[in-house]
């Protein structure tokens, strides 16, 4: 599966963002979908994850009540809303796809190019 972020930008804190991953390549909805970050200086962090049926959501501490992944497998595209975006936020962000009914938390097979959110405070 080939996977292609947008939606990043340069925003102001408390601002909201919705990044997107379009999927291509294969059946989407036999795939989980997850947004990492890598924020500078730190390592890669994963910020939410969504199953294959979009009924089981996982999210970081750091992001719960502020994020929401959602998709649309009539779309092959997943979703993130960002609100309340901190300066902490700032980061590339790549959304992931893995082959699977669970819900991994750790390891995916396929990676997007990466998109660059920075909020200034």
């Amino acid at each position: 599966v080939q996977l292609q972020a947008s939606g990043g930008g340069l925003v102001q804190a408390g601002d909201s963002l919705r990044l997107s991953c379009a999927a291509s390549g294969s059946t989407f909805s036999d795939y989980a979908m997850g947004w990492f970050r890598r924020a500078p200086g730190k390592g890669r962090e994963l910020v939410a994850a969504i199953d294959w049926s979009g009924d089981n959501t996982y999210y970081a501490d750091s992001v719960k009540g502020r994020f929401a992944i959602s998709r649309d497998n009539a779309k092959n595209t997943v979703y993130l809303q960002m609100n309340s975006l901190k300066p902490e936020d700032t980061a590339v962000w790549y959304c992931a796809a893995i082959r699977t009914k669970l819900l991994p938390r750790y390891h995916y097979d396929y990676w997007g190019q990466g998109t660059q959110v920075t909020v200034s405070s």
